[in-house]
């Protein structure tokens, strides 16, 4: 089945999949890794309450526009980060302190050719602050100088639906 032949609904399992699958994997890769994780693009808050679950003694930043989560699925006021990603990102570090072990960036819309100075925005930022051996993990191509890409385990999802496209980095220097 090609992607165009798919539902909305089995491309929502396709990424609800994906993602919940690479997180695991991930979490699982920066155990001896220090420092905090960030969510990029909270949206509804799954991808962070998922986190918060498999990393309960990290601390879980959130960045987005603004806030549509639900208040389970939100992470407490003084670790939500509010605005344009160009601006928060630039201005986050002293709060943040620590190089994350782990970046989640979900930034991507329907209108790819719109958010490609974002997606590279967002990777150069994030190659110049994460923790030597952390790892970038996203639904954009995030490329950037200092990065490897990483190969991404096989994710199994219902016959007939295609995968979610989802990338991975880590810093090169770990």
């Amino acid at each position: 089945m090609t992607t165009e032949c798919q539902s909305r609904l089995e491309r929502m399992i396709a990424r609800l999949m994906t993602q919940r699958a690479l997180l695991d994997h991930f979490a699982m890769l920066i155990t001896d890794i220090p420092g905090p994780v960030l969510e990029i693009g909270l949206g509804k808050g799954r991808t962070y309450s998922h986190l918060r679950n498999l990393l309960p003694d990290r601390t879980i930043w959130a960045f987005d526009f603004e806030v549509h989560a639900p208040k389970h699925s939100q992470p407490a006021p003084n670790r939500t980060v509010l605005g344009d990603f160009r601006d928060s990102l630039t201005t986050c570090w002293d709060s943040i302190a620590n190089a994350p072990a782990m970046v989640h960036a979900d930034i991507g819309t329907e209108s790819r050719k719109a958010e490609q100075e974002l997606v590279c925005f967002v990777g150069d930022v994030i190659a110049s602050r994460l923790a030597p051996g952390g790892y970038l993990l996203g639904d954009r191509n995030m490329a950037a100088d200092g990065l490897e890409s990483v190969e991404l385990p096989i994710v199994e999802l219902p016959s007939g639906i295609d995968p979610w496209p989802y990338f991975c980095f880590r810093h090169a220097g770990g």
